[in-house]
């Protein structure tokens, strides 16, 4: 195993259904021009309120992806 060189970016998922989903939506849209990621890291949780229900999820993810060689 080499070693390697990791950059993180910075991303926020968002989800009508859940937070899983929100965070599944950013790694799906970053798969399409990020290679070789990871690893992620979840943090900041938000919901969106409406009617006395949340009605929408935002997860801030960071991705981490190896650097080409």
């Amino acid at each position: 195993m080499s070693d390697h060189v990791y950059k993180k970016i910075e991303l926020v998922g968002s989800s009508t259904e859940s937070i899983e989903k929100a965070v599944d939506n950013a790694v799906e849209k970053a798969s399409k021009t990020v290679r070789n990621m990871r690893w992620l890291e979840v943090g900041e949780i938000r919901g969106h309120i409406d009617d006395g229900k949340v009605a929408h999820w935002q997860v801030g993810v960071k991705i981490g992806f190896t650097l080409d060689e």
